[in-house]
């Protein structure tokens, strides 16, 4: 309220009224792979000019507002010259990344009312980070961000235009890809729209060829049945045996008999490396199965994943791939042992004070070790320059219940000459990859109507149904878990194996011969 005098020296009240109203526009917020829907509020009040943002906000989410206002200026378009307000809600959840400004901008914006954008917005989703000069940059996670949105029923997303092809992917949304926050608001306009990006087809996007071939690699027949087998029922294998008997090469070549990916895979995986920016740039669908190869003095939480805003580890960055850990036992103990979880439920759970994330991790653990710290005992034909002590404090650095969820153990011992010079080639991986497809393809039907989609991920309540041992069987396994200790979950390892090993020979029952060969490779001492 006001006073002034008039022309007769009289006061008079003079009231100023001015008129608030709040803008809501949609986000998103990213914890871990799940979304969580954000109301982007905007509103002014008579003050001296600024910004604040409240709900609890992380620093980048608090310098947007630097960002927003240049963006704007720098775009030609209004920007109220009062007091704004931004609150983030829900407020009780933390806020972190670039990914809310464009949904401010463009709050403020229409805060501004010199636009009358008359556009219904309930339904629309706004994501993207601004440059100085209002163009619009990609974030990380959009992939995800899409699957929120159709989860949730809304049926378009305004998304940076080097995110669009990504989004795309999910079917049922439109996606509209925003190069600069003028464009924006010309589109809702209706002054210049912008055409929905056109759909992207999984099948027509271009896939990696693998590396190494099994052809090339000389002798060591058992040990890439034993790969076979690993590939074919998604099972755990160790290979111990002395230096340059061609382990890592094998680990290699055993990309290469990996069955394709089905969409939901791929799907899956790609949700994973959009959320850390690890997405190829040619192709916005990953459609190679991930081959990840940390090295031993990686960090527990480059492994397993964390940090103060939980990332996926490498283990989770081979969801539905491999996990190939060189000289295992170089590992540090305590990060090894957090594999038994993973290893065990094909997810990891990273807790911290804010609340828990649970990453998916359903890979094939693919480990290489020598038999003793220099790598010769046993060998014929070198001599051993370790201790007895030296050798079980080496051993003893995986655990037995580490090693209880490998299923395969396989000895790769030292070639002879022959099979090095020979001029034979051994069997392609094209030709084992054929066996391992149809095997898989045996495994898709049986678990058609179930959220599994191989043998190793048969929970122990269906084994009965899709592991039925007849009489022949069952005093086989009874023999072996007297001989050989076997643990509850071993014995439900070897049964899995073995059907694993009757699919890959057409069978629909397992035999005695399938359940003999999978118990050849449990490890030598239990």
């Amino acid at each position: 309220m006001l006073r002034r005098i008039s022309k007769d020296g009289a006061k008079k009240r003079c009231f100023i009224i001015v008129i608030n109203m709040s803008f809501k526009i949609y986000s998103v917020a990213l914890l871990g792979l799940e979304g969580k829907l954000v109301e982007v509020e905007v509103d002014t009040s008579a003050a001296l000019p600024g910004t604040s943002i409240v709900g609890l906000p992380d620093k980048a989410v608090d310098e947007s507002k630097e960002r927003v206002r240049l963006a704007i200026k720098n775009s030609d378009l209004p920007i109220p010259r009062t007091k704004i307000t931004v609150n983030l809600a829900p407020a009780d959840l933390k806020k972190q990344g670039t990914y809310y400004d464009l949904p401010i901008a463009l709050g403020t914006v229409m805060a501004s009312r010199q636009l009358k954008i008359n556009k219904d917005l309930s339904q629309s989703l706004f994501i993207g980070e601004l440059a100085l000069d209002g163009k619009v940059r990609p974030v990380n996670g959009m992939l995800s961000i899409a699957v929120f949105a159709k989860k949730h029923g809304f049926t378009e997303i305004f998304v940076p235009a080097k995110n669009a092809a990504e989004a795309t992917l999910i079917k049922g949304l439109n996606i509209y890809p925003i190069k600069n926050l003028k464009a924006l608001v010309q589109h809702l306009l209706d002054n210049e729209p912008i055409q929905a990006a056109p759909k992207i087809k999984p099948d027509n996007v271009t896939r990696a060829e693998s590396g190494e071939d099994m052809a090339y690699i000389k002798g060591q027949f058992h040990v890439k049945r034993a790969l076979e087998i690993a590939a074919a029922g998604n099972h755990n294998i160790l290979m111990v045996g002395p230096p340059g008997t061609g382990k890592t090469m094998l680990a290699k070549a055993f990309a290469s008999i990996l069955p394709p990916m089905n969409l939901n895979e791929q799907l899956a995986v790609t949700r994973i490396y959009s959320l850390i920016g690890e997405l190829p740039k040619d192709s916005p669908l990953i459609s190679k199965r991930p081959f990840r190869n940390p090295h031993h003095t990686a960090s527990g939480p480059s492994l397993i994943g964390g940090g103060t805003w939980p990332k996926p580890g490498d283990i989770s960055l081979a969801h539905r791939g491999v996990l190939f850990l060189d000289e295992l036992p170089e590992f540090p103990r305590s990060i090894l042992e957090n594999l038994r979880q993973p290893l065990e439920e094909g997810t990891v759970t990273v807790s911290r004070i804010a609340g828990s994330i649970i990453f998916p991790a359903k890979f094939i653990l693919l480990a290489a070790m020598n038999p003793c710290p220099c790598g010769f005992v046993n060998d014929p034909t070198q001599h051993c320059v370790c201790s007895a002590n030296q050798i079980l404090k080496y051993q003893k650095r995986i655990s037995g219940p580490l090693l209880d969820r490998i299923d395969l153990h396989v000895t790769v011992p030292k070639i002879s000459f022959s099979e090095i010079t020979t001029s034979k080639v051994a069997e392609s991986s094209a030709e084992i990859k054929k066996r391992v497809v149809r095997a898989r393809e045996l495994q898709g039907q049986r678990f058609e109507k179930l959220p599994i989609l191989t043998n190793s991920e048969i929970p122990s309540r269906q084994m009965e149904i899709f592991c039925y041992l007849d009489e022949a069987c069952q005093n086989l396994m009874k023999q072996a878990v007297t001989k050989f200790h076997l643990s509850v979950r071993a014995y439900f390892r070897v049964v899995k194996l073995a059907r694993t090993i009757a699919d890959l020979s057409y069978e629909l029952k397992i035999k005695p011969e399938h359940i003999a060969e999978a118990l050849q490779y449990r490890p030598k001492v239990e």
